[in-house]
């Protein structure tokens, strides 16, 4: 039902089954399933029960008073969050699905849309990964297509993604996998 690995000295990553958890609290409402399994997920990645989950304007969760930077994501069954000690940080876990197909014109730029073409499972690691990028930037006003760039390639699972908005650019190197009919994108470093 949950699975917490230690990526690097900095970072966790938390995957929390809600069916599961669904089961076992007896939690049925999405959004009561989807908090509880945050806060669940987020005290076993703390190893304490002792904090507070808030949100900015933006909708950027935080943990007031306290250094960590996170990211949650959740999709269908599937809750995933990101414990950075170091820095600004996010993820995004997407269940793979042919309504990609239906949007892919509104957040690939050229070189994305010709390397993708339509491979489901592509367009959803890029999806993941320009949503990746929008929950580190943690403000609204950008744009998937105009704004983030994704380096992806089939040959490895660790790839680069680039925001850049007026005078702001960072670039980041992230990380793919698949987890059943799930794509899980999570940033590593800005470099």
């Amino acid at each position: 039902m949950v699975e917490i690995r230690d990526i690097n000295p900095h970072l966790k990553l938390g995957i929390l089954d809600l069916e599961g958890f669904s089961q076992s609290k007896s939690i049925y409402q999405k959004r009561d399933l989807e908090k509880a399994g945050a806060k669940f997920l987020l005290a076993i990645l703390l190893k304490t029960d002792d904090f507070e989950l808030e949100y900015t304007p933006a909708n950027k969760p935080y943990l007031k008073n306290r250094t960590e930077h996170i990211s949650i994501s959740h999709s269908h069954n599937k809750l995933a969050i990101v414990l950075n000690t170091k820095q600004n940080t996010g993820v995004d876990i997407e269940l793979v699905r042919e309504k990609i197909l239906n949007i892919k014109r509104k957040f690939l730029n050229d070189t994305e849309s010709a390397f993708a073409k339509d491979n489901i499972e592509t367009l959803t690691f890029i999806w993941a990964a320009k949503e990746t990028l929008y929950k580190i930037y943690g403000l609204k006003g950008l744009d998937f297509k105009l704004h983030l760039s994704i380096e992806i390639n089939n040959k490895t699972n660790t790839f680069f993604g680039t925001i850049q908005q007026h005078t702001f650019t960072k670039r980041y190197q992230l990380q793919k996998e698949k987890l059943q009919n799930y794509c899980l994108v999570y940033a590593l470093d800005e470099i």
